[in-house]
């Protein structure tokens, strides 16, 4: 083995960080067919974080919900929540001010008729984390208490160190309290509030 592959290898082996920017689409932002309050104020530390992530050649995704129009997840047709994140609509595209970039990941989500609310769900960001030598993971976006505490406790089942980034998360809270008790769940599992 020469000198240029023995480096290679080590550069490879390095372990990496994610951060994993959970649904920050139109329907969860203010004007939403299912807004969370200040769903919007996730996008400025998430954007921040991103490019630091970007700059040290860290991993980045992007997770979405990818909706049928018609799913048992919405309560039309049996579930709970009102009709959000359909497939090519505007609700389901990532907030405008949210960062883009060709490095970041995409994750589509709850293509079936299951809620999937953890970017985990019916995806391979598991294998392809692993697959980049990300050994740590950071998320934050919407909600709390839904879609980032799933992603978080999945993350912790797959392996992975997890932080959750407080300052960027904001809960639905459908009963008050649910976005604290969501970070206590997420703290008990494992996982480090950052």
């Amino acid at each position: 083995m020469n000198s240029e592959s023995a480096i290679s290898n080590q550069q490879s082996a390095i372990s990496k960080r994610a951060l994993i920017v959970v649904d920050v689409q139109n329907d969860f932002c203010p004007g939403g067919t299912l807004a969370v309050s200040d769903g919007d104020k996730v996008v400025e530390p998430l954007n921040r974080l991103a490019k630091e992530f970007l700059a040290n050649d860290d991993v980045v995704v992007k997770s979405r919900d990818w909706h049928l129009p018609t799913t048992k997840h919405f309560a039309d047709y049996g579930g709970v929540w009102p009709v959000h994140c359909v497939q090519e609509t505007h609700g389901a595209e990532f907030h405008k001010d949210l960062i883009d970039d060709e490095r970041i990941i995409v994750i589509s989500k709850g293509l079936g008729h299951e809620d999937c609310y953890s970017a985990f769900d019916g995806t391979d960001l598991a294998e392809q984390l692993k697959d980049k030598n990300v050994e740590e993971i950071w998320v934050g976006g919407l909600a709390t208490d839904y879609c980032v505490k799933n992603t978080v406790l999945d993350g912790l089942k797959n392996g992975f160190e997890v932080k959750a980034i407080k300052e960027a998360m904001r809960a639905v809270d459908l009963k008050e309290g649910d976005g604290e008790r969501a970070i206590e769940e997420m703290k008990d599992a494992g996982a480090e509030i950052v």
